[in-house]
């Protein structure tokens, strides 16, 4: 792709650097932000570098946070003694959209996953068990997708402290409301037999 300006090309190869985004998605952005009022650029360019140098991690769940304590740990609402394990903030933000869960929560920062190098000292585990051994958790719930890397992470948190009488709970795993069954998956369907329900009790949940 031929520019006419380094510095349109520039601003169009970092912009490409972005998960998901192509040179062409990449160069459309850009033009869009040449025409747009000079305050908004300048704007976008502002936040972004607050966020760069301003957010931190919650010393207490790990979450992304403005403060030293994020706003779901500062709640005092918030049930302590219930932690759902999730990798990252993305996990947190779909929970908390369904409204229904009102403790708090660890976040791993990912996966297990020795193909890409990642180990159990790269994420915050050792914090988590930490937390468990220290009894201020009374249930821990495994929120970690249904992949291999998931499924070794949670079997390896549960290793380590199924020695306590922390209760430990995965999320139900099975078909989403209003799938068809020739549209899922082969683990998610056998597993949504593995795990099925009485007749009765999938009416009176709804």
């Amino acid at each position: 792709m031929d520019f006419s300006s380094k510095l349109l090309a520039r601003a169009v190869d970092e912009m490409a650097l972005l998960p998901g985004i192509g040179k062409r998605t990449a160069l459309r952005l850009v033009l869009h932000l040449l025409k747009q009022p000079s305050a908004r650029t300048m704007a976008l360019s502002q936040a972004l570098t607050e966020l760069r140098e301003q957010s931190q991690f919650c010393k207490q769940c790990h979450n992304i946070s403005d403060l030293p304590l994020c706003d779901i740990c500062a709640n005092v609402n918030r049930d302590k003694s219930l932690v759902c394990v999730v990798e990252d903030i993305r996990d947190v933000m779909a929970i908390e959209n369904t409204s229904q869960f009102k403790g708090v929560y660890h976040v791993l920062g990912g996966k297990i996953s020795p193909m890409d190098g990642i180990g159990p000292h790269d994420l915050t585990i050792a914090s988590l068990v930490q937390k468990v051994r220290s009894k201020e958790i009374k249930e821990l719930i495994f929120a970690l997708s249904s992949t291999m890397e998931g499924d070794t992470t949670n079997f390896y948190i549960f290793k380590q402290i199924e020695d306590t009488d922390v209760v430990m709970t995965t999320i139900a795993r099975g078909i989403a409301v209003g799938d068809e069954l020739e549209y899922a998956d082969e683990v998610t369907l056998g597993r949504s037999i593995v795990h099925r329900i009485p007749f009765e009790a999938s009416f009176k949940q709804n």
